[in-house]
Parts: structure tokens; sequence; C-alpha cells
């Protein structure tokens, strides 16, 4: 069986590659790696909708001045994300409480999730002091690798 940080380190060599799709078997255990192809259909759909928004001379700069203070809001922020693909929970059991919310007090041992991936439910950590400004997932999604899981304004 693969470790964790093997799998982890799987998971970066085919995102790096030009490869699809990965399966590896091994003493009854199965991996099926698959890239996700929908993003670049998802750009494809969005390019026709810039035109019809610039026609409009008045809503054009406030539309592109909103994105561009929402960015720079965001840069100020670290994110948490998802050191691997799995299924993301706000709370170690149905019945818990959630780890944290927006507005909770973090610092870099905190306990913000658990991600589940194979079975094994792997606890995610802030790795930074300071005040979660957004939830970014919902409980029980499938997250992938890299994927923003919090906002946190470091302290």
């Amino acid at each position: 069986m693969l470790k964790i940080e093997e799998i982890h380190e799987l998971i970066k060599l085919i995102d790096q590659s030009t490869i699809d799709e990965f399966t590896y078997e091994n003493e009854g255990a199965k991996i099926k790696l698959k890239k996700n192809k929908e993003v670049v259909q998802q750009v494809a759909v969005q390019a026709p909708v810039a035109p019809v928004q610039a026609a409009s001379a008045q809503q054009a700069p406030a539309q592109t001045e909103a994105p561009t203070k929402e960015a720079t809001a965001s840069e100020n922020l670290h994110k948490i994300t998802s050191p691997m693909v799995g299924t993301f929970y706000a709370s170690s059991s149905p019945e818990a409480d959630p780890y944290v919310t927006t507005g909770s007090k973090v610092n870099e041992n905190s306990v913000v999730c658990i991600v589940e991936a194979m079975k094994l439910f792997n606890e995610i950590e802030a790795e930074v002091k300071g005040e979660i400004v957004e939830v970014l997932a919902e409980n029980g999604q499938l997250v992938e690798f890299g994927q923003p899981l919090f906002l946190v304004k470091a302290e």
C-alpha cells in the first residue's frame, strides 16, 4: 500500500505531465488518478460573455473595478488548500460542531477540517495564525489537490 506522501508525489507528477489518466494496482489496492478536463471547457464558454459586458460603457468600469478590489483583498489572504484529492469534512463527525467557521481564530497547529482519502481521515491544519475569513468548501464535497478550502487573514 502506498503512503500518503507517495500518493501526494504521484499527484504532483501526473499534474505536471501530459498524462491524462493513471491507474496503479498493488496487493488488492487500486489508485486511479484522472485529470479534470472541464476547466478548459468552462474557459471556452466564458469567453463570449466578455464582449457583451463591454458593450455597456457605463457598466464596464464598475464591473472592472469590482474584481480588482476582490483580487486585491484576496492577495492579502492566506489560502489553506487541500493537500490531496478527497472528501472535505468540516467536523470530526456529523453530530460535532465544525472545527472552524467564518470569524474563528486559528494558529499554525489548529485543525480546520478533515479530508478523507481512501478511507484515511487526514486532519488539515491552518499553517498560519489568523482569522478565518471565508470557508470555500462545503461539508461532504469532493475536493481536488491544491483546491482552496479556507481564506485566512494572517496576523
